[in-house]
């Protein structure tokens, strides 16, 4: 049976501009190397230019592999339960309730294309944004649709999924960023102990 390998990345840490801060760079680098020793087939990015450098950095130390974009990656807000919890009441906006039908097109273009065997096995590198692994993650474990706001993820984090045809899918690493230093890890976030 194929098996398709989803390596799913959060990208690099960002500056407001949304373009990656040099930490973010590394961060992406130092990720590409974790990935070199797998046989990965095609790395994948989100159009926003924070996913596509990350990709880009990803990509180099992958010789020969393809690095494309897919519309399917951008950042949007997948699912947005009614009424918003209140932890995230400040957070989301009116914006983001107009937005919810889109979103919720863009989540299920997502899953439609890579949460799903492949006819032959295949190793893929996605280069996204939080959310977006978040509900990846959320979808593979069949979890109800809000599960996702309770999925922190960090820059350049890995999550692993495989698809099969014989069984559900599994997670084999959440948010993993044993390839990162601690310096790297979690940055964003403030200053709450993580491991």
């Amino acid at each position: 049976m194929a098996t398709r390998h989803l390596h799913v990345l959060r990208h690099g840490a960002a500056e407001p501009s949304g373009e990656l801060s040099a930490e973010g760079e590394r961060q992406a680098e130092l990720a590409g190397r974790r990935l070199a020793p797998l046989p990965i087939d095609a790395v994948w990015h989100s159009p926003l230019p924070r996913a596509a450098r990350s990709a880009a950095i990803v990509g180099a130390q992958l010789p020969g592999v393809p690095v494309r974009e897919a519309a399917e990656l951008v950042d949007h807000v997948p699912y947005l339960p009614d009424p918003v919890p209140p932890a995230w009441a400040g957070f989301f906006d009116d914006e983001d309730r107009a937005e919810a039908p889109e979103g919720a097109r863009l989540a299920a273009a997502l899953t439609r294309r890579f949460a799903r065997p492949a006819e032959q096995e295949t190793h893929e590198v996605l280069v996204t944004h939080a959310f977006q692994v978040a509900w990846l993650v959320r979808h593979a474990l069949d979890a109800p649709p809000e599960s996702w706001l309770r999925l922190p993820y960090g820059n350049a984090a890995l999550t692993t999924i495989e698809y099969r045809d014989d069984r559900g899918p599994a997670l084999v690493l959440y948010n993993d960023m044993g390839h990162l230093p601690r310096e790297l890890r979690w940055t964003g976030y403030g200053t709450v102990a993580r491991p």
